[in-house]
């Protein structure tokens, strides 16, 4: 796998669905914020998503051919880049669109190679992505995992595994 270099701290949060990852990233967004970091977030979803809404003058922008369209108002501004005929972009792809801040936590692209923590609820049953995954540095779960070779913390340790995820990411 290739090291991805954006300049920034970059750090990924994993699992199958429904495990807990939006859950983990939000709270690790709140615990860091409140503490003075300048944290950004990537989503990835395996879905179709539209942010813009039909009948909307932007969505109309979009529809009629433009290839971006920036959305702005007092209080956010958002870019929407149609990819028409284009692949999908990679995380470095994205990442290098950020503006600086102090961590980009990552949500999904479990193939990219930064270090990543799973998420992991024994209700779920799904396999650990930690037993085959040398980028899988931790994993968070609602159970304890003695077996693994690498930290678990609990799921509400959110504390712990965000002083993990800032001595383990790295420049993305």
């Amino acid at each position: 796998m290739q090291r991805i270099e954006t300049g920034r701290r970059v750090f990924g949060v994993v699992g199958y669905k429904n495990n807990g990852k939006t859950t983990l990233v939000v709270r690790l967004v709140e615990h860091l914020s409140a503490r003075g970091y300048r944290v950004s977030t990537i989503k990835h979803a395996h879905h179709a998503v539209d942010i813009d809404q039909p009948g909307k003058d932007s969505f109309r922008h979009r529809e009629a051919g433009a290839v971006e369209v920036v959305l702005a108002t007092a209080r956010r501004w958002a870019l929407v880049h149609e990819l028409k005929d284009e692949p999908e972009p990679n995380l470095e792809a994205l990442l290098a669109k950020m503006a600086p801040v102090d961590l980009v936590l990552v949500e999904g692209f479990k193939r990219f190679s930064q270090p990543k923590i799973e998420v992991h609820r024994r209700e779920r049953g799904t396999p650990l992505l930690a037993r085959s995954d040398p980028t899988v540095l931790a994993v968070a779960s609602d159970e304890p995992l003695p077996d693994l070779e690498v930290p678990v913390f609990d799921l509400d340790d959110v504390e712990g595994i965000a002083a993990f995820v800032l001595t383990h990411a790295v420049p993305g």
